[in-house]
C-alpha cells in the first residue's frame, strides 16, 4: 500500500486545511490538496492526502472512510499513479483565405 490517499465525494467548499485537519487524527499528514478546476477556480470534488507512512494511510482509510468532512461523507481509497497523458492535438490547419481571382 502507498501512503497517498484519494479523497472522493468532497464538498465543493472543502479546503486543503480541512483535509489536513480531518486526516490528522489518523497520523502525520505530509500534504493535503483539494484539486481545483483551472477555468472555474472551483473544487473538482476530490483531492489527495499524503500520510507519513503506509501504515498511517491504511489506518486513515479504514477509520475515516464514509465519515463526514464539511457536511459530506468522503470516499477514500489508495491513490493510483496518474495515467500518462497523450499529447494534445489541436487539429490540422485549414487553408488561409486568400483570394484567387
Amino acid at each position: 500500500m502507498a501512503n497517498k490517499i484519494f479523497v472522493g465525494s468532497l464538498a465543493y467548499t472543502a479546503t486543503d486545511d480541512d483535509l489536513a485537519q480531518f486526516f490528522a487524527e489518523a497520523g502525520t499528514v505530509v500534504s493535503a490538496k483539494v484539486i481545483i478546476d483551472r477555468e472555474s477556480n472551483r473544487s473538482k470534488g476530490f483531492g489527495f492526502v499524503e500520510m507519513s507512512t503506509d501504515e498511517e494511510a491504511k489506518v486513515a482509510i479504514d477509520t475515516l472512510n464514509g465519515k463526514d468532512l464539511v457536511g459530506r461523507p468522503v470516499a477514500l481509497s489508495e491513490a493510483r499513479p496518474q495515467a500518462p497523458r497523450e499529447p494534445r492535438s489541436f487539429g490540422g490547419g485549414g487553408g488561409g483565405g486568400g483570394n484567387r481571382y
